[in-house]
């Protein structure tokens, strides 16, 4: 059996997996109405990761004889300057969910549970690579700049991209 510690933090992670898919859906829709598809393809992508995340939260929880309780999930911003503002705005974000993570895993250590350990070593895996490709995508556009030519290049490759998780 899962401790009340261990539910209570990965119900908490429930709530910010969501967040984080309408966070990515609120950019894609800022993405869409200044018509650059490609990035609004990609974030609409992060979109639906972040909520298989959640899933997996909520399937661990019961698997391990818990309960979820799912909380209220904040509006997200609706407004950014630009296309860099959104992936420096992704980044920054991505590197909140790592700590998330990283306070579960302490807890689970804390709490002698394998089991979430393991679970939680996905993620902290997957958070590697999220900080990563965010990270680039900002560096990609901190050196295009207004270079329109660049940001059209830039989304059409981002818009390539498929689902993974």
């Amino acid at each position: 059996m899962i401790s009340k510690i261990l539910i209570d933090e990965m119900n908490e992670q429930i709530m910010h997996e969501t967040y984080s898919a309408y966070f990515y859906l609120s950019m894609s829709a800022y993405a869409e109405s200044a018509n650059w598809q490609g990035f609004a393809a990609w974030l609409k992508v992060q979109a639906s990761e972040e909520l298989g995340h959640a899933l997996k939260f909520y399937e661990y929880i019961h698997d391990r004889g818990g309960r979820v309780l799912l909380k209220a999930i904040p509006q997200p911003p609706s407004e950014f300057k630009s296309m860099l503002d959104v992936f420096k705005q992704v980044y920054d974000h991505e590197q909140k969910v790592t700590a998330r993570i990283n306070t579960i895993y302490a807890a689970a250590l804390k709490e002698n549970d394998y089991a979430s350990q393991v679970f939680l070593q996905w993620f902290i895996n997957e958070q590697v690579e999220e900080e990563k490709n965010a990270s680039q995508i900002v560096d990609a556009l901190t050196k295009i700049g207004e270079s329109t030519n660049g940001l059209f290049a830039l989304d059409h490759r981002l818009g390539k991209r498929g689902g993974s998780d």
